[in-house]
């Protein structure tokens, strides 16, 4: 996409709903530039009139008109800026809206090539620099070029020839902005880098703040953030560095610049081709004229700023998601619940660069619906990707799911999922009430069915002895329960959700025996007459399962009941053996 590309897109899909308050924005800077300009003129009477003729009749008049030049240069500034800012901010809750949907709603593929730091990099940061070019930039290009082009007018009235010398300023100006402009574009870029890495790191320490503890690794960990800082300070420092740069150049160019014009108008005055005022009128436009000529001069920096972060924002809400969704797409009539997996086949691709590593190769099975079917392995053996192929977290590259002989890959991904509950190992919960927690699986729940969904999870034990029971906030992802507490308020939201096919991931072994105890009973509660897929990691489990998956290197090498792997899966009796030992 180039340049170009990037600046209609914005417009189109950002700039253009605000177009009205944009063109308000932009006559206010006629006033803006028409004030300046006639600040500038009015020094010529003042001085001829008042200073050199003596003429009493002005001596409050011309005062009093560049207060009002004064006045209006500075309210339609604040108003046009108001405007402006108001815009500004539409337009970055927009893009970040836009954003925060795609990501939402994204392959999650997408989400797990990337650190969640980088996004919020890309949501703050980068949205931040988008919305300056839009706003600021579009401002200051039609504030500073009018204002320019009324003080090159002022100043030709005056006199064209010190006109012709002082203009020569404004292609050296442009010369050496576009200098910097591609050196401040590739030192932004570097910076928004480290910008992303330094947030995806912060948010690695937090959410390991316990492990750098036990480790002992404060030391180590705090010369990483330094370092991390330190580059982030040296991305910044330069970037800084590159936009003052601008100010020696400017400064040096406009001294010689008057020093020319002094020297030449000294020249005209004494031949009389000029008079004082005219001179003095003259230089006033002239100073003036330094800072839009200055800000136009670097506004190219902005906007390549806003540019490359553009590229970084625009292609996350132009992503497109993996999952196969078609016009006909039927609701799932879900009847038995029987679920049959055809010669799936399924890979992660990390990165386009990196071959893809085949995780599941030809997975035929049968989950037969209202029954516990168990799937049991080595770790990364792949029982977790079949799980989550179930509920589409990933579509499979190759084969069919079958639920109740209808396709998933032909049923709407809302209604499949609305008929699936899942209860992880690695219980997910937010920064948010005990009750809002639970009610995520429902929102239109009653508080009485909350309660209910609570007491079956044998969750309201606990939560009935908080001090502000269910509108306790439990801290990010739950930090502040227990493990049992947590996987309590988990059961509990699938409860609430009433589906009829269970997705569990099994993991109690790290629970005291009475928490575990309650935790398999609510769990038996939850899965009682539902079709349920277990990763199973209980002895317990296994046995009470009416089938059994035996799951290696993403194939399945084994299937039956406990008695009849036992006798023809060396794999299953090893996990079995080790179970008894434990």
């Amino acid at each position: 996409m180039t340049d170009i590309d990037i600046l209609k897109r914005l417009y189109k899909d950002y700039t253009r709903k605000h177009l009205k308050k944009i063109l308000l924005a932009l006559l206010l800077s006629v006033a803006v530039a028409g004030s300046t300009s006639s600040i500038a003129y009015l020094l010529d009477p003042a001085i001829k009139q008042i200073f050199i003729k003596k003429d009493q009749t002005l001596i409050l008049i011309i005062p009093v008109l560049i207060v009002i030049a004064f006045a209006t240069k500075g309210l339609s500034l604040y108003i046009a800026k108001v405007i402006m800012i108001g815009v500004s901010e539409e337009v970055r809750k927009d893009v970040q809206v836009n954003m925060l949907d795609k990501l939402i709603d994204a392959d999650t593929r997408l989400i797990d090539n990337k650190h969640s730091g980088k996004f919020i990099s890309n949501l703050t940061n980068d949205v931040g620099l988008l919305t300056n070019l839009i706003s600021t930039v579009i401002l200051n290009i039609f504030k500073d070029s009018l204002t320019l082009i009324g003080l090159l007018s002022v100043m030709f009235y005056q006199n064209w020839k010190l006109s012709l010398i002082a203009i020569i300023m404004i292609p050296l100006a442009a010369i050496a902005a576009k200098s910097l402009g591609k050196r401040i574009s590739k030192v932004s870029y570097q910076q928004m880098e480290w910008a992303g890495v330094l947030s995806s790191y912060l948010i690695d320490m937090f959410k390991n703040h316990k492990l750098i503890k036990i480790f002992q690794k404060e030391i180590y960990e705090k010369n990483r953030a330094k370092i991390f800082l330190e580059n982030v300070k040296e991305k910044s420092r330069k970037m800084s560095i590159v936009f003052v740069r601008a100010s020696p150049i400017m400064e040096t160019m406009t001294g010689i610049v008057i020093a020319i014009l002094i020297f030449y108008a000294g020249k005209l005055i004494i031949n009389n081709e000029i008079d004082i005022s005219n001179f003095f009128s003259f230089l006033a436009a002239m100073m003036l004229a330094y800072q839009p000529v200055r800000s136009l001069a670097t506004l190219n920096i902005a906007i390549s700023q806003g540019i490359a972060s553009s590229r970084r924002v625009l292609p996350i809400i132009d992503e497109k998601s993996n999952l196969k969704t078609n016009k006909d797409d039927k609701d799932l009539d879900l009847t038995e619940g029987n679920i049959e997996f055809k010669n799936i086949k399924f890979s992660y691709d990390s990165s386009e660069n990196v071959d893809k590593k085949i995780t599941l190769n030809d997975i035929n099975l049968k989950m037969l619906g209202g029954k516990m079917t168990s799937l049991v392995g080595h770790s990364g053996s792949g029982k977790s990707t079949i799980m989550n192929l179930i509920p589409r977290i990933y579509d499979a590259d190759e084969g069919e799911i079958m639920i109740d002989n209808r396709s998933i890959y032909k049923t709407k991904i809302r209604s499949l999922r609305n008929n699936i509950s899942f209860v992880s190992q690695d219980t997910n919960l937010f920064d948010d009430t005990i009750k809002n927690n639970i009610a995520y699986a429902d929102m239109d729940a009653t508080d009485e069915e909350i309660y209910r969904a609570a007491e079956l999870s044998f969750a309201s034990e606990f939560i009935e002895k908080l001090k502000d029971k269910y509108e306790t906030k439990i801290g990010e992802n739950g930090i502040r329960l227990s493990g049992g507490e947590k996987q309590r308020l988990s059961i509990a939201r699938a409860i609430l959700k009433k589906s009829r096919i269970i997705l569990l991931d099994e993991a109690t072994s790290s629970l005291d025996a009475e928490t575990e105890d309650k935790i398999q009973k609510a769990i038996h509660y939850l899965t009682k007459d539902k079709t349920t897929i277990v990763i199973a990691h209980r002895l317990s489990t296994i046995l009470n399962s009416d089938n059994i998956y035996v799951v290696d290197s993403g194939k399945i090498v084994a299937e039956g009941n406990h008695e009849e792997l036992m006798g023809s899966s060396s794999i299953y009796k090893n996990f079995y053996d080790k179970q008894i030992k434990m």
